[in-house]
């Protein structure tokens, strides 16, 4: 579930979006540029332009498509976050495969959303990556994250991972915000943002939904942290 509350802050969230189809991705721009904390701050029709535009723009968040021309979604968030970490990437996509939403997380994607979402539901998730949260589709999510459960071949807490870096990803996993972590656990929010980095680092991974992907195949957490 995606929090839509809007933030306090007057700053706008920059926003480009990156689809082959003209009219949807028009549409989706007019939308959110309706909400008055985004900004649509370009649109492009590839993967290749999505790259050039970031690197020129440098938005905070990118919503992506698969399928395009050129250079698809998944090999374009790649090069994306290996250039630009700090923006957002936002899958959108007609399709809920197990194989597309592990690719686009393992590539660095913050959330991966299917095109029938709700507009409302898709600025909340704008918000939440723009925050440092990750946001799945539930269908898709949960197909995936029982694939994992069943395929993961180690039991037990990582021996790489602290034991207050387990729990800051497993309460990370139920989708809580970095600040209700901190209250928690009762850690500065600071402390929390360190701890996720140093998962972050020790597992290879650059996103909170990659690094809980990681700990269910390895079986470090369960689906009962996730409820």
């Amino acid at each position: 579930m995606v929090a839509n509350a809007r933030p306090t802050t007057s700053e706008k969230i920059r926003v480009l979006i990156a689809d082959d189809h003209p009219a949807f991705r028009q549409g989706l721009g007019r939308v959110l540029g309706e909400e008055g904390d985004i900004e649509v701050v370009g649109v492009v029709d590839d993967g290749e332009k999505a790259v050039k535009l970031v690197d020129e723009l440098k938005p905070d968040v990118l919503i992506m498509d698969i399928a395009m021309p050129n250079l698809n979604g998944i090999e374009a968030t790649k090069r994306i976050k290996a250039a630009r970490a700090n923006t957002s990437i936002i899958v959108l996509s007609a399709y809920g495969y197990e194989s597309y939403v592990s690719a686009a997380i393992e590539a660095g994607a913050a959330a991966y959303l299917l095109k029938t979402v709700p507009v409302t539901e898709l600025a909340g998730a704008i918000r939440a990556v723009h925050a440092g949260e990750t946001v799945l589709d539930a269908t898709a999510a949960r197909k995936l994250f029982d694939r994992l459960a069943l395929a993961r071949g180690k039991e037990g807490a990582p021996q790489q991972l602290l034991h207050r870096e387990l729990e800051v990803l497993r309460l990370g996993a139920r989708g809580l915000s970095n600040r209700t972590i901190a209250t928690k656990l009762v850690i500065s929010e600071r402390t929390v943002q360190t701890h996720f980095a140093n998962v972050f680092r020790k597992l290879g991974v650059n996103s909170r939904t990659a690094a809980v992907l990681h700990a269910l195949k390895e079986g470090w957490i369960t689906l009962d942290d996730l409820a």
